[in-house]
C-alpha cells in the first residue's frame, strides 16, 4: 500500500495531462467532424471527394501509424516543428474527427426531409434550417454515438506514451519500473481511467435525459 500512496500524486499529475489532451482533442475533433460531414453532404463534388478520402484514410489506417506520421513524419520536414503534446492532440483530434464525421452525417440524414421543406415554407433559409431545426434533433440521436467515440478517443490517448507524452500511462510505466509493483500500479491506473470514463458516461446520460424532456 505504501507504493500506491506514494504513486498516486505522481499518477494524478499524469491524469491531468491525459484529461487536458482529451479535452482539446475531442473539441477539435468534433469541429473537424462537423466540417467534414458538411463536405460529405455538400452538392459540390470536389468537397465530397476530399471528405471521403480523409475519412477513408483515417478509418483505414491504425491510430499508431497516424501518430508516428504526425510526430515523426511531419517533424522530419524542415518547416514543421510539433512538440509531443501538440502532436498527440492533433492525432487524437484527426482520428476522432473522421469518426465524428460519419456520426454527424448519419444523424443529419436521419431527420425527415419533410421538416426541411416545412422550414423553408416558413421562410427559413438553409443555414437557419440546419441550425434551428435539423442539428438540434440530429444531436439528440447522435449523442450516444458521440459519447462512445469520445470514450474510444480517451482510451487512444494511452498510446501517446509511445512518443514520450507524460500522461498517466507514461507515469505508470515510470512508477512501475521504479517500485517493481506492477500489479498495484497498473490496477490504480486502470481504476483512474474507469472513473473518468464512468463520469463521462454519467454526463452523457444526463444530457440525454435533458434532451428527451424537451
Amino acid at each position: 500500500m505504501e507504493n500506491i500512496t506514494n504513486a498516486i500524486p505522481f499518477l494524478l499529475d499524469g491524469l491531468k495531462v491525459t484529461i487536458y489532451i482529451f479535452f482539446f482533442a475531442v473539441i477539435l475533433g468534433f469541429i473537424f467532424g462537423l466540417i467534414t460531414a458538411f463536405f460529405r453532404l455538400s452538392p459540390i463534388k470536389p468537397l465530397q471527394w476530399i471528405a471521403k478520402i480523409f475519412v477513408d484514410a483515417i478509418r483505414g489506417t491504425p491510430f499508431i501509424v497516424q501518430l508516428f506520421f504526425i510526430y515523426f513524419g511531419l517533424n522530419s520536414l524542415d518547416f514543421i516543428s510539433l512538440d509531443r503534446t501538440l502532436a498527440g492532440i492533433l492525432t487524437v483530434a484527426i482520428n476522432a474527427g473522421a469518426y465524428f464525421s460519419e456520426i454527424i452525417r448519419a444523424g443529419i440524414q436521419s431527420i425527415d426531409k419533410g421538416q426541411t421543406e416545412a422550414s423553408r415554407s416558413l421562410g427559413l433559409n438553409s443555414t437557419q434550417t440546419m441550425q434551428h431545426v435539423v442539428l438540434p434533433q440530429a444531436f439528440r440521436r447522435m449523442l450516444p454515438a458521440i459519447t462512445n467515440q469520445s470514450i474510444i478517443s480517451l482510451k487512444d490517448t494511452s498510446l501517446l506514451s509511445i512518443i514520450g507524452v507524460a500522461d498517466i500511462v507514461q507515469r505508470g510505466k515510470v512508477q512501475a519500473s521504479a517500485t517493481f509493483d506492477h500489479f498495484n500500479i497498473w490496477l490504480t491506473v486502470g481504476i483512474m481511467y474507469f472513473i473518468i470514463i464512468y463520469l463521462l458516461s454519467l454526463l452523457s446520460s444526463y444530457f440525454e435525459r435533458r434532451f428527451t424532456l424537451r
